[in-house]
């Protein structure tokens, strides 16, 4: 047992073989997701030995920042889905279904915030009557 490799295994899983099309790119699949572990393992080693941290600890602090920077992406994503989609924003509905939250959500899942980060992104301001300034009702992680 080799706690970096096993970590470096678990962040970068193997896909099964029915998952894989074409079917014969498969092996090629495999042969670079064990390159990209091999070297997932010696950074994550070298980053555990200089920061002197456990590996498991800086894998999940890791696992937590990149599921901290995914809730920020969707919020902007729902900000520019209601405020910058030109006249008719997407439905409610529709997003919620998308983004795995519910209507009432989506409305209170952005603000000032993100909107002036979407406007800065895109060189656009937000549309008309949804473009409504609000504080953020979120708490940012």
């Amino acid at each position: 047992m080799n706690l970096v490799t096993d970590l470096a295994a678990i962040r970068n899983p193997m896909p099964t073989p029915e998952s894989v099309t074409p079917a014969d790119l498969y092996p090629d699949i495999c042969a670079a997701i064990e390159d990209h572990r091999t070297t997932d393992a010696h950074h994550l080693e070298a980053a555990s030995d200089g920061l002197d941290t456990d590996p498991l600890y800086l894998a999940l602090e890791e696992a937590r920042a990149r599921k901290a920077a995914a809730d920020v992406e969707i919020r902007r994503l729902l900000a520019y889905g209601r405020e910058f989609h030109g006249t008719r924003p997407y439905r409610l509905e529709s997003l919620a279904e998308a983004s795995g939250m519910t209507p009432s959500g989506i409305r209170t899942a952005y603000g000032e915030e993100e909107l002036r980060q979407v406007a800065h992104e895109i060189h656009r301001e937000p549309n008309g009557k949804n473009a409504t300034p609000r504080p953020n009702s979120r708490q940012h992680d």
